[in-house]
Formats: structure tokens, C-alpha cells, sequence
């Protein structure tokens, strides 16, 4: 598991048929655990708005900001290649603004390679990007910065309803080779489905992850870390039934034996032992 991740590995697990394992994280201590936990791709998400600072749309989020979560992840990540989303804006305000924002993250953050959220609209910035020298991560499908061009609707719940109608398989087909043309390196193919996704994986030569609607139709999935360890909230109330552990219960149960312990004046774990 020491050995770096590369685009060109990720290239060599599609061949080979191996999945390629991807996270989404936000912080410096989540990104060591992935990382020794040997995923080949995190991705820092410009969900962070929404997942932990409770902004009501990943829309919000500014360049500013994503570059500050980049620099934390980059500095717990060592093998895994580090991917990071553009915050809305650069990408629609020109080639030239999308080419200055993917030099600001490699520069200023580290990260190997951007994902540009509804690239297939933009491809010739993907080129530009590409051409500069810094490999893009295309999203495509039903994102947050595309649902309504399909006239869908964005959900962050899995289901049958939020995947890709079969009917539009042509046209992601060509969606995907476009973006494989423009100089794409890796796909991110949201909202699949099984045959949809099947289909698009197959068309092309480069690496098909898909978070929400993704599966083993694909080349590989990529997930928030939050989502998989159940750290929400919501988990108090309801036992999340698609996380691997209940974080949220486990992390109530301890601040609740803390705080027991302080206003009973015990020793607590950790604490200056008393005299």
C-alpha cells in the first residue's frame, strides 16, 4: 500500500478490471486514516458547505475556502492521488478564470489533479487545463451544477428516481467521449445507474467513478468519508442504514461519559492526574 497512486496506475486498474477506491474528505486527520487505509483517490469536495458548516447549497463555497480544506487534506495525504472540486464560478466565467483557478489549487494546494462539476459543457477549459499541464477529474451526469439543464432534480439520496433515464445513454455516451478527447483523465459519472453507467464505462479508455447512483457497473466509487462512517446528526435519531459504523452514536456516548465525569469531579480520560 506504500506505493504512490498515479493517473497512469488508475489507467492500469480499468484494464485490468480492478476497482478503483475513492473518498471524499474535508480535514487533516480523516485524510491520514483514508490514506493509510490505502483508497487510491481523495477528493475534496465543495460538499463541505453542506456536510460541515450547514450551508443549505455546495454553491456557496468560494475558492478562498476550498483552497484551505485542500491545503489541510493535502498535508495528511501521501498516497492516494488528491483530487479537489472547482468551487462554482471559474469554470462559467471563462477558459482563462478556469485555467487560473486549476494553477491556484495545484500551486497554492497541492492537489494532482481538479474535478470540473458539469465539464461536459465546458470542454474546451478542460483542454486549456489539460494543456497547462494539470490532469482533470470531468463530472458529468445529474450533479448539483447540471440537474437542471436536464430538467431533473439534484438529490444527495440515493435512488432509483435520481438516476439517469436509460433514454439519454446515447448522449452520455458522447458526453464521455467528448471529455475523454478534450484531455480528460478521469470521469466522475453521477447518478449512473446500472445501465447507463455500464454503457458509458464501457465506451471510453480513461477511469469511470460514480459516487450517488455508482456501483459495480462502474470503474469505481467514491464516497464522503462522513457518509461511510454514519457522522451526522441524524444518526442519534435513526441507525443509518447505509454506513459501515455509527460514528455520531459512538461520539454522543463518549461526550456524554466526559461530561458525566466532570460534573461528577472524577478523573477524567486523558486529564492532569489529581493530586
Amino acid at each position: 500500500m506504500d506505493q504512490k497512486v498515479t493517473i497512469p496506475s488508475l489507467q492500469v486498474m480499468k484494464s485490468e478490471g480492478k476497482k478503483i477506491v475513492g473518498v471524499v474528505a474535508w480535514d487533516y486527520q480523516i485524510a491520514r486514516i483514508v490514506d493509510r487505509a490505502g483508497v487510491d483517490l481523495v477528493s475534496v469536495g465543495d460538499t463541505v458547505g453542506i456536510n460541515l458548516w450547514g450551508q443549505p447549497h455546495p454553491l456557496e463555497i468560494t475558492m478562498e475556502q476550498i483552497l484551505v480544506v485542500a491545503q489541510a487534506v493535502r498535508r495528511g495525504v501521501k498516497r492516494a492521488i488528491l483530487s479537489c472540486d472547482f468551487p462554482y464560478g471559474p469554470l462559467q466565467q471563462g477558459v482563462d478564470c478556469a485555467v487560473e483557478a486549476a494553477i491556484r489549487l495545484v500551486k497554492e494546494a497541492g492537489v494532482d489533479i481538479v474535478k470540473l462539476d458539469g465539464a461536459s459543457d465546458f470542454p474546451e477549459a478542460v483542454t486549456a487545463i489539460n494543456r497547462a499541464g494539470i490532469p482533470v477529474f470531468a463530472q458529468f451526469g445529474i450533479t448539483p451544477q447540471t440537474a437542471l439543464k436536464y430538467g431533473l432534480e439534484y438529490s444527495t439520496t440515493p435512488s432509483a428516481a435520481s438516476q439517469v433515464p436509460v433514454e439519454m445513454t446515447e448522449e452520455l455516451i458522447k458526453e464521455a467521449q467528448m471529455l475523454e478527447k478534450a484531455g480528460a483523465s478521469l470521469l466522475n459519472f453521477t447518478n449512473s445507474g446500472p445501465i447507463v453507467g455500464a454503457a458509458v464505462a464501457k465506451a471510453v479508455s480513461i477511469p469511470v467513478l460514480g459516487g450517488f447512483g455508482g456501483g459495480p457497473w462502474l470503474d469505481g466509487r467514491i464516497r464522503m468519508v462522513t457518509s461511510a462512517i454514519g457522522y451526522a446528526a441524524g444518526g442519534l435519531d435513526k441507525e443509518p442504514a447505509d454506513a459501515y459504523v455509527n460514528v455520531a452514536k459512538l461520539t454522543y456516548e463518549a461526550i456524554s461519559a466526559y461530561s458525566e465525569d466532570v460534573r461528577a469531579a472524577k478523573q477524567i480520560k486523558g486529564g492532569i492526574p489529581f493530586p
